[in-house]
């Protein structure tokens, strides 16, 4: 059975700057392994290996008729975001006006080159067409202040309106959108809309002096995606239908059509059912025996500020899968779903480890709580540990990637 390895994960995630090319570079394995998109719209009849996209999030499945295992991701990551009137000029620079997406941490995104990815939509007679967007020069850049402008120089603290916009030029220069719509190669005119978002140009790769660490953008939350996906096209169990869904908007609170919160995912497992020849009684059955893995990265312990941590919960880059305790549910975790995932990581014969946040710091959240709440699936909150969650350039074991995948893997096709 070939887990995701460091290398192939790296590949992943620079292929996949945006939600969108998450959707499309998972599609595209997808396709390699035999699986048939299905459209909403359309009727659903007989089972197999199916996936559908809204937007930019994706759900998966190989039916075997059974109850489900789903692991759960998502797509979207902190970053910053193209705004709708973006020309802006000060002091004969050419600004580009962004705004951050989701936490993220600011000062992470200073003075690195940024490329332009997401979507747009194009007009086409009297109607339009969605088309995916990537721009890999190093067309923006948000400049630090200098040191010596720095009261006591002890750093600016960033606001968010003011300090993100991007520098693109000096002097007079065409409209931004210009820009883009002739990248595009489409008349600016025709360019209706556009999620766009920066992203960091520097690659992914191994580091360290045995590169036994990965150092990448997005690890938070695209590692969950591709071991999601590695541990779905190794899942051969003839009993358990195992599902991927992995949904954009987490990093905002899922509040969308196509977020944990939506319906995206209780629809489509209804409709597998359906599409078997089962009722709603049948699928109300198959609920009751299924279960979900919420995947989502989790904190290791940092190095410089073990403080910061719960002292007797020590997280090790390089120590296996993380269970994500919270007991007033920001995690979803409780003792079913940790028996499921306990034995999922003695399945595929790998460490567990077990996280809970100080009592005295806010604790983040992910999809489990929602996931629960809005499917009633029994709902364990997982993740690999890293360092720098939310920077635009975060830090992990390259030995936790192929654990991870492995116990997703054993997850999604428990032994009968």
């Amino acid at each position: 059975m070939k887990y995701l390895a460091p290398d192939d994960l790296c590949a992943s995630i620079d292929a996949s700057p945006s939600p969108f090319h998450v959707c499309a570079t998972v599609a595209a394995e997808l396709e390699r392994n035999g699986f048939t998109r299905v459209d909403e719209q359309d009727g659903w009849t007989g089972g197999g290996r199916r996936y559908l996209i809204r937007g930019g999030s994706l759900v998966a499945w190989i039916d075997h008729g059974g109850p489900f295992r789903v692991v759960g991701g998502h797509t979207d990551s902190p970053n910053l975001r193209l705004k709708q009137h973006p020309d802006l000029s000060s002091a004969g620079w050419q600004l580009v006006g962004l705004e951050p997406y989701g936490g993220a941490w600011l000062n992470s995104w200073l003075d690195r080159d940024l490329g332009l990815s997401g979507r747009i939509t194009v007009r086409e007679a009297n109607s339009w067409s969605e088309r995916l967007i990537r721009i890999d020069d190093p067309v923006l850049r948000v400049p630090q202040l200098a040191i010596h402008l720095s009261a006591e120089r002890k750093g600016v603290q960033l606001d968010p309106q003011r300090h993100v916009n991007a520098v693109c030029g000096v002097g007079d220069r065409g409209s931004f959108v210009e820009f883009v719509a002739d990248r595009a190669g489409v008349p600016v005119a025709d360019l209706l809309g556009w999620e766009l978002m920066t992203h960091d140009l520097a690659p992914s790769r191994r580091v360290g002096i045995e590169r036994e660490l990965v150092s990448a953008p997005r690890l938070d939350n695209q590692v969950t995606c591709f071991a999601g996906l590695s541990a779905l096209l190794a899942a051969d169990s003839a009993d358990i239908t195992p599902v991927l869904a992995l949904f954009d908007h987490e990093e905002v609170g899922s509040t969308s059509d196509r977020g944990a919160q939506s319906e995206l995912l209780v629809t489509v497992l209804e409709r597998i059912v359906l599409a078997r020849g089962g009722d709603r009684a049948d699928f109300l059955r198959t609920m009751a025996g299924s279960i979900c893995a919420s995947g989502d990265m989790a904190h290791a312990t940092h190095p410089n500020y073990p403080e910061r941590h719960e002292p007797a919960h020590r997280i090790e880059v390089g120590g296996g899968p993380v269970l994500k305790v919270h007991p007033n549910l920001r995690y979803a975790t409780d003792a079913v779903g940790t028996a499921a995932f306990a034995l999922a990581c003695a399945q595929a014969e790998v460490p567990l480890q077990r996280y809970m946040h100080r009592a005295d710091l806010p604790c983040g959240s992910t999809i489990g709580p929602l996931t629960a709440a809005r499917t009633g699936l029994c709902t364990v909150d997982v993740g690999a540990p890293q360092l720098a969650m939310h920077s635009a350039r975060e830090l992990m074991g390259a030995a936790d990637v192929s654990m991870y995948a492995a116990a997703l893997g054993a997850f999604l096709a428990p032994p009968g």
